[in-house]
């Protein structure tokens, strides 16, 4: 029997790991402080907090595990001395990642060799600096950890996962769910850019299942694989919900952010930076990535809202959506900007 040990495990991507991990068969240990989320059925939960060091000696002290599974690693000083106290209990260790480790990150078309912030393993919380559209202090503090399990358990022992988006069930961050709401209520709805602009998001269970690869080392990318548009994922939100929403596509993105429309959290999932829908996963693909339409996705989040579904609460969800009234008023100043268009004609 696989023994895995999951750091997190409550939350979203870190619970979907925990539940597959269980329906798999494998002995599932999970390491969390219990403050927020709950237990998966079936796991053995250890109490704890990673800052702290007696934490990680009694957690150490309840292995050995197969493979470890972390998606809650931040801080880099912090998840050195974790891989430290791990690294003589454990055989291999998972990290997930993310793509903000890049330097071109959203700038430049990425691929696993493209190069990373630099960062120490020992770095404290916040090292690094916050740019526009990047890099960002998430984003060094992930290189840092990325380097702190590597240095630690070796690149043979090892496997970094660096996601873009990730949507689906328990999604905390709320981006799909806040364009499903808005189909549902209808009416004329602002989208942006074109509906042939390729995307990459990823379903959670698709990661999940990824992660839990048998024996899989080395560095991942994790993302679609450009097939499914902007108008897949909008059109797909306005049909499922039946809100009758009719999509105002405005496609001059420039004029779009010239009226100070806030990319990525405004209007979710929309920037205009060249990189971020061009992160190539052909690795991932190769070692056995799947990814399901974004269709499946859209649906199965969609059901899981309509059945009592909620996140975990985060701030980052607070900081979504366009309003009502602003809305209109955009879609006002587009309705003009192509009379005149027309009229110049």
């Amino acid at each position: 029997m696989t023994r895995v040990l999951i750091l997190g495990g409550s939350w979203f991507l870190g619970r979907e790991i925990a539940e597959r991990a269980v329906a798999q068969g494998w002995e599932v240990t999970t390491f969390r402080r219990g403050r927020t989320g709950t237990d998966v059925e079936g796991v053995t939960t250890v109490r704890g907090d990673r800052a702290d060091h007696d934490d990680l000696a009694r957690l150490a002290s309840s292995g050995p595990w197969d493979v470890v599974v972390d998606t809650s690693s931040f801080v880099p000083r912090e998840t050195l001395a974790l891989a430290r106290a791990l690294e003589p209990v454990a055989d291999r260790y998972v990290l997930v990642s993310t793509v903000s480790v890049y330097q071109g990150w959203p700038i430049e078309p990425l691929t696993e060799s493209s190069p990373v912030l630099e960062c120490p393993s020992d770095a404290g919380p916040g090292f690094g600096y916050d740019g526009d559209p990047g890099p960002s202090t998430y984003g060094f503090g992930k290189a840092g950890c990325e380097r702190a399990v590597t240095e630690t358990f070796g690149t043979a022992r090892t496997t970094i996962l660096r996601p873009g988006v990730i949507l689906g069930p328990h999604e905390y961050v709320g981006r799909l769910e806040w364009w499903l709401r808005r189909m549902q209520r209808g009416g004329r709805v602002l989208v942006p850019g074109s509906p042939d602009r390729p995307i990459q998001p990823v379903d959670v269970r698709d990661v999940a299942a990824f992660a839990l690869t048998p024996d899989l080392t080395g560095v991942y990318n994790v993302t679609a694989a450009r097939r499914e548009r902007m108008g897949d994922m909008l059109g797909a939100c306005r049909d499922i919900t039946g809100g009758g929403a009719v999509l105002e596509w405005v496609t001059d993105e420039q004029w779009l952010a010239r009226q100070g429309i806030r990319q990525w959290t405004e209007l979710p999932l929309w920037r205009t930076y060249a990189g971020v829908w061009n992160v190539d996963a052909s690795n991932a693909r190769e070692a056995g990535f799947t990814c399901r339409p974004i269709r499946e996705t859209v649906s199965a989040t969609w059901m899981w809202l309509n059945s009592g579904g909620s996140a975990v609460r985060h701030e980052r969800a607070g900081e979504l959506g366009i309003s009502p009234e602003r809305e209109a008023t955009i879609l006002g100043l587009w309705d003009a900007a192509q009379l005149d268009h027309c009229g110049s004609e």
